[in-house]
């Protein structure tokens, strides 16, 4: 679904690709996201369950998207039990990974571990195995992550996803233009419009 957001965008700002650790449909984009989008794209990761549209996780349909990650050439679907998870801690962890510079690989090997290795990520050890996957230290991953600001980060992270009109993940926010306001692309299959829109506007 596309949603047009009034809002001037400031020269810097990159688009955006917002998404939760705990949901399927954001690992479909993440795979490949790096090839779809024509500019660079930011990654941010929200709480989902704080957005105003947030979906029921538990109601997924699994054959479609195991059916999805074969014809994508993916690893075959396993979901951790239990499913769906607390992934606060997970995103926490991406918070940090982001302030140092690693939050796509910390998030790519999160999401594998969740949704390729079954491995659920509210269980802590889950999340060091995907931190050391990009060479982040865990005694540095657990204290970051505990930290009150990294709390208030990704909070706010999903206060602004809000207020640029992200009702769900996965979401691609594209900046405003002179010509063009905000742009709002929710879901996997949205992915492509995304990257159509931004090469309209390069």
């Amino acid at each position: 679904m596309e949603l047009h957001i009034h809002e001037r965008a400031q020269a810097e700002e990159l688009p955006a690709f917002y998404f939760d650790l705990g949901s399927p449909e954001c690992y479909l984009v993440a795979e490949r996201i790096l090839q779809t989008m024509p500019v660079a794209t930011e990654w941010i990761p929200v709480l989902e369950r704080d957005l105003p549209g947030a979906t029921d996780t538990a109601a997924l349909d699994q054959h479609a998207l195991a059916a999805t990650l074969a014809e994508r050439g993916l690893q075959a679907l396993r979901l951790p039990e239990p499913f769906p998870f607390d992934s606060a801690f997970a995103l926490r962890a991406a918070t940090y990974a982001k302030q140092i510079g690693r939050i796509v690989a910390f998030s790519l090997a999160a999401f594998r571990q969740a949704f390729a290795g079954g491995r659920a990520l509210d269980v802590t050890d889950n999340v060091l195995i995907a931190g050391s996957a990009c060479e982040m230290h865990p005694t540095a991953l657990l204290k970051s992550a505990d930290l009150k600001s990294t709390v208030t980060t990704l909070a706010a992270a999903t206060q602004l996803a809000a207020v640029r009109g992200v009702n769900s993940v996965p979401a691609i926010w594209v900046p405003a233009t002179s010509t063009l306001p905000a742009r709002v692309f929710h879901g996997d299959a949205w992915l492509e419009h995304a990257a159509d829109a931004l090469r309209m506007t390069a």
